[in-house]
């Protein structure tokens, strides 16, 4: 990767850890998971509202942590609001993929383009649970049914 394309991914990062995107509680959310990373202190709390269709309509965070897992945070919700659970699961394990360094062949182009400013956090292994921490969060949230249940 060249220093050019370093810097605007870096700044990427920053301009979604100083301004989150679908940051908040989301009153009415059908499930909710909250995660925490002990290594570095990162918290995260999903929120997501998902139809009968198991579409996600809906989805935010709250949290406390470094740059990268907020960064990561914001860049999920964008890249899940409108798809459904499985499509969701798919795109994380692209994602995990991508950001230890692997091959991540299962991202749409799109996908990749959005999501390739976190592709190299892979140059910092103890970085990759920052980067995870919200994914690894949704889909516990999707697995743990209401949000009644979750908290």
């Amino acid at each position: 990767m060249d220093d050019s394309l370093r810097e605007l991914y870096q700044e990427v990062i920053l301009d979604h850890s100083r301004h989150p995107h679908h940051y908040g509680a989301l009153e009415g959310a059908s499930h909710v998971g909250e995660g925490y990373n002990p290594l570095c202190g990162d918290r995260v709390k999903i929120y997501l509202t998902v139809d009968s269709g198991g579409r996600i309509t809906n989805i935010t965070f709250e949290g406390k942590g470094c740059a990268i897992s907020q960064a990561s945070a914001s860049l999920m919700t964008d890249a899940l609001i409108g798809r459904t659970a499985a499509e969701a699961e798919r795109l994380m394990g692209g994602f995990l993929h991508l950001v230890k360094g692997e091959e991540a062949g299962g991202l749409a182009d799109e996908d990749r383009e959005r999501l390739e400013a976190m592709a190299g956090v892979s140059a910092f292994p103890m970085r990759v649970k920052c980067a995870t921490l919200a994914w690894h969060t949704m889909k516990s949230a999707l697995e743990g049914g209401d949000a009644a249940k979750s908290e």
